[in-house]
């Protein structure tokens, strides 16, 4: 037993992402699932911009809210920077058809954001990301991750994600 769970456990880490590498393309589509708008959602779609990944847990949504909030007023150029919500649907006893609603009045609301929905922890598995929580990820325009954090940033790390993003754009 205690070999099975050393094995699973290396396994995991196989897949975890580290800052200074391209994580494992995935791909969200049907049952796993897919962008709010409807279709696919490829991860190698985020090489071309620096991207800020927030894979969430939608009973920890506010978690990184004074990052979301930095982020707006930093009025980043777009052409060079996008946001991407991850929502881990898998992960809350919330019905799934009443944060897709939520979900689809964000992407109303700030269309210049991306998002997506995970329906069965697919990038915990895949990315090693932490489950039920709120996970930050910044990928620069190659596509490699820059910064990496689980759980909530404190004000000096989301001074470091503004500064990481700005010097790249």
């Amino acid at each position: 037993m205690k070999y099975l769970l050393l094995l699973f456990s290396s396994a995991l880490l196989a897949y975890a992402v580290e800052v200074g590498e391209v994580p494992a393309s995935v791909l969200l589509q049907g049952k796993d699932g897919g962008k709010v708008t409807g279709g696919k959602f490829d991860t190698r779609s985020l090489k071309g911009k620096v991207s800020v990944i927030f894979y969430v847990d939608p009973d920890v949504k506010d978690k990184n809210q004074a990052l979301v909030d930095a982020l707006a007023n930093a009025k980043l150029n777009h052409e060079k920077y996008q946001s991407v919500a991850i929502v881990n649907l898998a992960a809350t006893w919330k019905p799934n058809f009443v944060i897709e609603a939520i979900l689809k009045r964000k992407q109303h609301k700030y269309p210049e954001a991306l998002y997506v929905k995970d329906r069965r922890k697919i990038l915990v598995k895949r990315w090693g990301l932490k489950d039920d929580d709120s996970d930050i990820l910044v990928l620069d325009a190659d596509g490699k991750v820059i910064f990496k954090k689980e759980g909530k940033l404190s004000k000096a790390e989301i001074s470091e994600v503004l500064k990481l993003i700005k010097s790249r754009i």
